[in-house]
């Protein structure tokens, strides 16, 4: 995946890396933790959803302040920062408006700001992952606690190389996730950025509070939530789909923060994302034209056969082969497909644009 990578300055003279990729609609993201829009490409946890953005929307994404290819030795790391950093970006890429703005765990508070100030700007709202109050806004004082131990514990082992203290944190973002995700989600912590900045940035979320701008929001927002989330308890996704007026809410079935591409959570995370947007037709074209690719040239010929309206006997006679050796091919056709009958296989090769 090949990118031009840019840099906006901001009004206080950070410079803010930012890349633009994809064709489509534009697709703004609102910075999340922890990105580098270069290491990102190589991730099996981010890179999914890069490739999904950009295969349907012209992505515009960032590393916020302190973070990867961004700035890192910045004086004003806080969260009253992001709103500006997002306008500075979009002032230097000039994507085409209105556009959809998408904002991922505290992204979501940056893009709500966004939203209510630039409401011409923004033609679909998505939040994932989100919340409206930090940590010290919220009345869980054990988990304030157990928050403010993270903070510590990073200043102390963020940049060491044995993991074990980022593991401490990463494991909270992908419990579901395999050795290899969790062992490069913890290098992309050691490589993103340095410990004292890694707590100042984290210490930024515990004072987000944008409450008071939801009832504000004019945009037609989708609001999707992990239901079983350990970084932003579910909670959160309800008081944002609750506080926006109009605002549509998915629960999606996941102990992740960041959603993993093998889990079905992600396939009902693209698929609302689509339909909201008004590109839903897309994903099923797309899933099924990966799914033809898979077939053999005689598989491809039999469903040719039997979307003609021929027989096993007919389909064996036309390409001079047995008519078992037709219904075996068949039965494998069946499986590639997930498909149980003949007509169930001719809707699956309609819809899905099968010989064009």
């Amino acid at each position: 995946m090949r990118q031009a990578i840019r840099f906006a300055t901001t009004g206080d003279g950070v410079r803010l890396a930012w890349a633009q990729r994809g064709n489509g609609p534009p697709l703004v993201r609102a910075s999340n933790w922890l990105t580098h829009i270069d290491y990102d490409l190589e991730s099996p946890v981010w890179r999914h959803w890069i490739e999904f953005l950009t295969g349907h929307f012209g992505l515009l994404r960032y590393d916020e302040r302190g973070c990867g290819m961004s700035d890192w030795k910045v004086a004003d790391l806080s969260c009253s920062r992001w709103i500006e950093d997002l306008e500075a970006v979009v002032d230097a890429a000039r994507p085409r408006t209105p556009f959809a703005l998408l904002g991922i765990s505290q992204g979501a508070a940056t893009a709500i700001q966004y939203a209510v100030r630039h409401p011409e700007h923004v033609s679909h709202l998505i939040l994932y992952g989100g919340y409206a109050a930090g940590w010290r806004h919220r009345d869980d004082p054990a988990a304030l606690r157990a928050y403010e131990s993270i903070v510590e514990l990073m200043r102390h082992g963020w940049g060491k190389e044995n993991p074990v203290f980022r593991q401490l944190f990463t494991a909270r973002f992908v419990p579901g996730g395999s050795a290899e995700q969790l062992q490069w989600f913890n290098e992309l912590c050691r490589r993103t950025t340095e410990p004292e900045v890694a707590a100042a940035l984290l210490e930024a979320r515990a004072e987000v509070d944008v409450r008071k701008l939801l009832p504000a929001v004019q945009t037609p927002t989708l609001v999707l939530h992990a239901t079983g989330d350990q970084v932003s308890p579910l909670a959160n996704g309800h008081l944002l789909a609750q506080q926006i007026p109009g605002a549509e809410f998915v629960p999606l079935p996941s102990d992740n923060h960041v959603l993993l591409a093998e889990e079905p959570a992600w396939e009902q995370f693209r698929e609302a994302v689509l339909e909201f947007t008004g590109r839903g037709a897309l994903l099923v074209g797309k899933r099924e034209a990966a799914v033809f690719r898979r077939l053999t040239q005689r598989e491809r010929e039999i469903l040719a056969g039997i979307c003609a309206g021929y027989s096993n006997a007919g389909i064996g006679k036309r390409l001079f082969i047995a008519e078992k050796t037709v219904r075996n091919h068949v039965t494998r056709l069946f499986e590639k497909l997930g498909v149980h009958s003949r007509t169930e296989a001719v809707i699956c090769a309609r819809d899905g644009g099968f010989g064009d």
